[in-house]
């Protein structure tokens, strides 16, 4: 989430590696929205759409525990390619909960979308800040931008972001110093010892994991790509004590090797966005594959708690 231009904004800007033409039709095109609208787990049911000034957007979010969320959209401006202007949170028996404005502008093949969402109060602000962070709510875009993936290169990705209230130096080198990464590095509940690390390209970070009185796992990562303050890309892989390739006792059909792709960018002199890109690196089995894309709302928890604790020592840090 990027800074806020007032008080009773909260202001939202992601890139998508995609053409602006492909995103306004991932944002409008029912048979894109449907892949990708709401937090993971969630789906909906549209029982009308209208785009256009003074139409409605009426459809129900379906909750993964099984509760549903009507909801009314209504439109004020429709400018295609460039911008949208809606009030959302609406229902049959209460008003708009806040007006959103989002643009859209193209810069080298990428798409930069920028939101801000009104509210009443700074108050009410505040509130729909924490709201979206409980609610996983910022999955929305990064299933957007796993949407546009697929789209355009047919591969299935995993995305998610996180904005941090330092500067891009300091976050970037929570990732590549070895003593911070193992103090945040892991879900909520789980603490690392390092048993090997050379941070370098073509070096490896070889680790142990545990949870809890539950017996320890293993990982290895191999550097490829380290570009201070941008980029960071790395393969990583369960293993064994000794460093040999192994499968996790929890998910047995998990594919052997992940990439993760990590982009840093500036939100300000003191905010930092994240960008982590997950996908399966190698020869993987269709089952493998399926095991994949299934477990991305528990990679959404675990990445959240790793990034609660990072965001936890950047705070004890500054």
């Amino acid at each position: 989430m990027a800074k806020a231009k007032k008080d009773n904004e909260l202001r939202l800007v992601r890139v998508f590696d995609a053409p602006v033409k492909l995103v306004w039709e991932a944002w409008t095109e029912d048979k894109h929205v449907s892949k990708w609208y709401g937090p993971r787990g969630f789906t909906y049911t549209t029982k009308s759409k209208e785009i256009c000034p003074g139409g409605r957007w009426v459809f129900t979010m379906h909750g993964p525990d099984g509760v549903d969320y009507p909801n009314i959209t209504t439109y004020h401006e429709v400018e295609k390619y460039k911008r949208l202007v809606y009030d959302h949170g609406a229902n049959e028996e209460r008003e708009a909960l806040f007006r959103v404005t989002v643009t859209f502008e193209e810069f080298k093949g990428k798409t930069v979308m920028d939101m801000t969402m009104s509210l009443a109060t700074p108050e009410a602000a505040q509130e729909a800040k924490k709201f979206i962070k409980q609610a996983s709510g910022d999955s929305t875009w990064d299933r957007l931008g796993e949407h546009l993936e697929e789209m355009q290169t047919k591969r299935d990705v995993f995305i998610i972001n996180r904005s941090f209230e330092a500067n891009i130096q300091t976050v970037f080198e929570m990732w590549v110093n070895p003593k911070h990464f193992a103090q945040w590095m892991g879900p909520t509940g789980s603490s690392m010892v390092l048993l090997q690390s050379d941070v370098k390209e073509g070096g490896k970070l070889h680790y142990e994991m545990t949870m809890g009185e539950s017996a320890p796992m293993y990982g290895m990562v191999n550097y490829q790509k380290i570009s201070p303050y941008q980029l960071l890309i790395y393969t990583q892989n369960f293993c064994d004590k000794e460093g040999m390739l192994t499968k996790p006792p929890f998910a047995p059909t998990w594919p052997d090797r992940m990439l993760s792709t990590i982009t840093f960018a500036e939100e300000g002199p003191h905010e930092t966005r994240v960008t982590v890109k997950w996908e399966v690196y190698g020869d993987a089995t269709e089952i493998e594959r399926q095991t994949f894309h299934k477990e991305k709302s528990g990679m959404t928890q675990g990445w959240a708690g790793s990034f609660d604790k990072l965001e936890l020592l950047l705070t004890s840090s500054l």
